[in-house]
């Protein structure tokens, strides 16, 4: 039954509180809120709450009028200067006009007391009634004092299922909904359910004449969270814009067009201890009663907390926590009232957070507030206390510390400032700028040693620094700095490195690199290995991912390919499962990929990791990676002929720092020169970077160089010589698997030069022998012609894996490592053209299974599409 319409009897005032209102034009049905409505009026209570805008009223009437009601809908909007008296005379007026055609008969009359009396003679004539009555009193909140709420009470109880109330309000009423709840006679609906969705949201947009798309429903349904009258505000003003798209991410204009709605419904109807903590406490993405206290220098935030959230007043409580948040528009609006009324008084309120927060141990909340205070000292100073260089370097902050420090001026006092600013450019692979830092660190460090001293973390942060550093230069003094390092660690309070387990994996690893820098391979080896064992929990994913990359470069540097192959594929492993943001990841794993295709000859799989490399920063920064990458793409660039382009892309390596890395490159010159026929240019190139043991011990580096002479001066006729260079270079410690295999085929070719064909014949024997276990090929490739004629005299087997091909020339593709067995039934599936869909049912697997198993089949083929892997497959014959 539809509510009927009242005649007014000349009070145009009391038709309005007795009359359902209308339906607005443009409203949009909620098909689940007039269910639950429906459902709900057929028990004895329903109670509808919500803040202010809610919809609350809107979804009532609405209902009301679709006709869905279990009988009459008795229609009551109560209002604040209502006596009790009044408000039950109202009621009863009512029922009167709206239901009893005998002028009401058995109802008590409009003048009487609202006492007992009148409730009683009121709940038995309900109990007469011929059908049910919704009684809708909307707006209970403004109904005042508790007699109204008793009153109420009184007739849930005694009215029998004759009475069905409906009662809307900004706030819970003084009814016992506990006790209802356990009976099951209420049902609630509440602003959570009466927030619009992004379906429903759309829907009031087109009403407004708007056509928006979805990321503008999604934007400003999520910046109003629904919230009814904030959407039908923000759709006026966009109507007024006519920039839907731009409103849509402008907090601000959000903020402006409900700014007015807010202050006049919601914040000036508090009181003024309440005002003042909301907009004080405005600064704060969430509210906890003592940071309220402590921003407010009051101590009883929590009361007014609580009230605020019974009260609907666009605060909530965070489930399972004392803290609360504001919703955002209300919360912008308090800011701007904040920034307004008390001028000057956010960096206070912003200074006084970042304290509570360091006092609670909350880092990033610290930092967060005393940056918006301006007080760069104490956000430094709490940052390095924290040991966030660690965070930083071992990406933990994902950008936001390093975003929030980026506001920080250059002129802020102490050497933690100066530690922050080299922390965060060292994190992004700038260590000509970090070491400019540190040096300023160190100044002030000394400085304030003459005084009062720096703290163990603040000469922790440095050591760790000028660890992580010491790679950047010749890589000396990168012991003396690990072991600095260790000691300050020592003196560091011990939970606070239990916190943070990054900064043990980075001075392992800063030693490595370090030691790798250095021209020290097998060290650098142990090094990655301990760094990996120090790699323990989420806070060192990133350094392991780097360690595993850098120890297989190391290894394929030594002539250890399969090793190398291996750990370049955990260094991809861990950060595909890890999820270690792109920008963030090591570009090592794909560079010692890249140097194990080239040293087996397959060339288009050194190119591919090549290219894949070159996507990270850290192979263009570092100087062990941007030397190592130089010399790969020179080996591929030679092994096609192009000796220009060769020498080109040594050339751009430069400028290089002194040591190691600088003698790789002055090396790979001189086999370029070689290819090009030019012994003198090579000879030239390595006698510019010094002999070795002029002045200098003889460091395992020394065996490349000492090679390289050899290999010159053989090629310019003087094998006498050459052969006192080998005899040098054996001397040398632990000479690298490429470097014994060229001393070998030297030998072979001396031999053969000197007529003696079974010696050649046998030193070439142990050559091979020597590099079949890593299907080493590239000293073979670059030997020369004389290597085809020796090879006819050796038996087939032992030189049949370097054959594949012509002799001399580079073998077929190799596989880095091999596929399993389902990994190849998904290529051949693949292969016929299948979806991942098809695959997943031929195989009776799942698509994301299948998925998996592709992207490991593209790492193992060095791959990056589908139709690449078929015909690497195909070319491995894998199909």
């Amino acid at each position: 039954m539809t509510a009927a319409s009242p005649t007014p009897s000349g009070d145009p005032l009391l038709a309005a509180k007795l009359s359902v209102p209308p339906v607005l034009r443009g409203l949009v049905s909620r098909r689940r809120l007039l269910d639950r409505l429906t459902e709900g009026t057929n028990g004895p209570l329903t109670l509808v709450t919500g803040p202010a805008g809610a919809g609350k009223t809107t979804a009532v009437a609405s209902w009301a009028h679709q006709g869905t009601a279990p009988g009459p809908v008795v229609w009551v909007t109560p209002d604040r200067e209502d006596s009790p008296r009044a408000f039950w005379a109202h009621v009863l007026e009512a029922f009167r006009r709206l239901l009893l055609p005998d002028g009401g008969a058995g109802l008590p009359r409009a003048g009487e007391s609202a006492g007992r009396a009148l409730l009683v003679r009121f709940a038995a004539a309900l109990e007469g009634l011929a059908e049910p009555v919704v009684l809708v009193v909307d707006g209970l909140d403004k109904a005042p004092g508790r007699e109204v709420a008793a009153g109420l009470e009184f007739l849930v109880d005694h009215a029998g299922p004759g009475l069905r109330l409906l009662l809307t309000s900004r706030v819970d009423p003084l009814l016992p909904l506990h006790r209802y709840r356990a009976e099951g006679r209420l049902c609630e609906l509440r602003g959570a359910e009466l927030a619009f969705t992004p379906r429903e949201a759309a829907a009031l947009l087109r009403g407004h004449g708007l056509a928006p798309g979805g990321e503008v429903v999604a934007g400003l349904t999520r910046r109003t969270e629904g919230w009814a009258a904030g959407l039908r505000l923000c759709a006026l003003a966009v109507q007024r814009s006519g920039d839907p798209a731009g409103f849509a991410t402008s907090y601000l204009a959000s903020e402006q067009a409900v700014a007015d709605y807010l202050l006049a419904e919601v914040l000036d109807a508090q009181p003024a201890a309440a005002q003042e903590l909301l907009a004080r406490t405005s600064v704060l993405d969430r509210v906890h009663p003592e940071l309220a206290d402590a921003l407010t220098g009051r101590a009883d935030a929590e009361r007014i907390l609580d009230r605020l959230v019974r009260d609907n007043c666009f605060v909530q409580p965070v489930a399972g926590t004392r803290w609360f948040r504001v919703h955002p528009l209300f919360a912008g609006v308090l800011h701007a009232r904040l920034r307004s009324r008390w001028p000057g008084l956010e960096p206070v309120l912003h200074r006084r957070a970042a304290r509570w927060f360091a006092a609670s141990g909350q880092l990033t909340e610290t930092l967060v507030h005393a940056a918006a205070a301006g007080d760069w000292p104490y956000a430094a100073s709490e940052a390095v206390r924290h040991l966030l260089a660690g965070r930083l370097l071992a990406g933990l902050d994902e950008g936001r510390i390093d975003a929030l420090f980026s506001g920080m001026p250059t002129d802020v006092p102490g050497a933690e400032a100066a530690l922050v600013t080299a922390a965060r450019l060292l994190a992004r692979h700038d260590a000509a700028a970090a070491r400019r830092w540190v040096l300023r660190a160190e100044r002030r460090v000394r400085h304030r040693a003459a005084a009062a001293g720096a703290g163990p973390e603040v000469r922790l942060t440095l050591a760790l620094l000028r660890l992580l550093l010491a790679p950047h230069g010749t890589g000396s003094g990168a012991g003396a700095a690990a072991r600095r390092t260790a000691e300050l660690m020592a003196e560091v309070p011990a939970y606070r490195l239990k916190e943070h387990p990054e900064i043990e994996a980075l001075r392992c690893h800063g030693r490595a690199c370090a030691l790798l820098a250095a021209g020290r391979p097998d060290e650098a080896r142990a090094a990655f290995e301990e760094t990996v064992r120090a790699c323990t929990g989420e806070a060192t994913h990133l350094v392991r991912h780097a360690a595993w990359g850098r120890l297989a470069l190391a290894e394929a540097v030594r002539g250890e390919l399969t090793a190398a192959a291996d750990h370049a594929a955990r260094a991809l492993d861990v950060a595909e499962r890890q999820g270690i943001p792109e920008d963030r990841r090591s570009g090592a794993g794909q560079l010692a990929l890249a140097a194990v295709a080239c040293e087996r000859c397959d060339f288009p799989t050194a190119r591919h990791h090549l290219a894949l490399a070159a996507e990270f920063t850290d192979t263009g920064a570092d100087p062990v990676l941007r030397a190592e990458r130089a010399v790969v793409r020179s080996r591929v660039e030679l092994a096609h002929g192009r000796w220009a382009a060769a020498s080109a892309v040594l050339d751009e390596a430069e400028p290089q720092v002194p040591g190691w890395p600088a003698g790789r490159l002055t090396v790979a010159r001189s086999a370029v020169a070689l290819a090009r026929g030019d012994p003198a240019a090579a000879l030239s190139a390595l006698h510019r970077s010094g002999p070795p043991g002029a002045g200098r011990a003889a460091v395992p580096g020394d065996a490349s160089r000492t090679v390289a002479l050899a290999l010159a001066h053989l090629a310019a006729g003087r094998p006498a010589r050459a052969l006192r260079l080998v005899a040098a270079a054996d001397a040398c410690p632990a000479p690298d698997l490429p470097d014994r295999v060229r001393v070998g085929l030297l030998r072979a070719r001396a031999a053969a030069l000197a007529g003696d064909r079974p010696a050649a014949r046998a030193l070439l024997g142990e050559a091979l022998d020597a590099a079949a276990p890593e299907q080493l090929r590239r000293p073979f490739a670059e030997a020369g012609p004389w290597l085809r004629h020796l090879l006819r005299d050796v038996p087939p087997p032992a030189a049949r894996w370097l054959t594949a091909g012509p002799p001399g020339r580079p073998a077929g593709p190799v596989l880095v490592e091999a596929l399993s067995g389902r990994e190849r039934e998904v290529l051949a599936y693949a292969a016929r053209m299948m979806s991942n869909e098809e695959i997943a049912a031929a195989l009776h697997l799942s698509v994301n299974t299948v998925k998996t198993h592709l992207r490991s089949v593209y790492r193992k083929l060095g791959t990056s599409r589908r139709r690449e892997a078929v015909e690497r497959g195909r070319a491995l014959h894998l199909l």
